[in-house]
């Protein structure tokens, strides 16, 4: 396994984004904005999309497809606000029975000032516990980085699927190389310690399934990932909501 090819992978620019998913697999999907308290942050996105004939909720991190792109999508990094759009959508889910499908792409959370004045920290420990008691199905993948609780933050969920050159991680390799040698060159060698890689997280059961990307075109790669959402949704949507909320529950408290 090449861990430096994935990890470059997991952030290549052309990928595919949350939008890219949204607009490809949900039919007629309508985006929504803002939190109702401050602003709207381009780096998260949100809005209602068929899936078959069921309504569903989707919530995504957006990166960018060009400077300027990124620049508007803080280069996939949410503001708090950004988190709090996101649960206000996912509140809504829950109160109409959609279930909700997010997709996942950040390095993590905005770090900057002006974030942490406006409660970053509250915005995701907030998501955290909301999402663990939403009385709807809820399905998260990881599309290219899952940093952090940024990550996190969005994927509190019955099922927690990767992209199988996506990584996710409690922090960057950049970051674990600095703290623990004080050189943040070591990158690649800090990420084969820390098990970052799809196939490493299934084996753990951090993860429920790995989706396959060699060979697929981005059409493809978008209609295998709209079969397994309808089969699975179908599936979450049979249990009582009592076991569903357990099983999530559990899910999490065994780490």
């Amino acid at each position: 396994m090449n861990i430096a090819k994935i990890v470059r992978e997991a952030r290549e620019q052309t990928r595919l984004t949350a939008l890219d998913f949204a607009t490809g697999i949900f039919d007629e999907f309508v985006e929504l904005h803002g939190d109702r308290s401050f602003r709207d942050d381009g780096a998260v996105i949100g809005g209602i999309g068929w899936l078959g004939n069921q309504a569903v909720t989707v919530v995504g991190i957006q990166k960018g497809k060009s400077l300027q792109d990124n620049l508007n999508r803080n280069f996939g990094q949410p503001h708090p606000e950004g988190y709090r759009k996101a649960l206000r959508l996912m509140k809504q889910a829950e109160k109409f029975g959609r279930p909700i499908v997010t997709f996942i792409n950040t390095a993590g959370a905005y770090p900057g000032v002006g974030a942490e004045e406006r409660g970053q920290g509250e915005a995701i420990a907030r998501n955290l516990m909301e999402m663990s008691d939403l009385k709807v199905p809820i399905i998260a993948i990881i599309i290219g980085e899952g940093g952090s609780g940024g990550a996190l933050a969005l994927a509190v969920a019955d099922r927690v699927w990767m992209l199988e050159n996506s990584i996710y991680a409690v922090l960057s390799p950049e970051g674990f190389a600095s703290i623990l040698w004080k050189d943040g060159s070591r990158a690649m060698e800090a990420a084969e310690l820390m098990k970052i890689t799809s196939f490493e997280l299934l084996d753990m059961k951090i993860v429920d399934k790995v989706i396959s990307e060699v060979g697929l075109s981005s059409k493809d790669l978008i209609k295998q990932v709209k079969e397994q959402l309808q089969e699975k949704l179908n599936e979450l949507g049979k249990l009582p909501l009592d076991q569903l909320i357990e099983e999530r529950y559990q899910r999490f408290r065994k780490y």
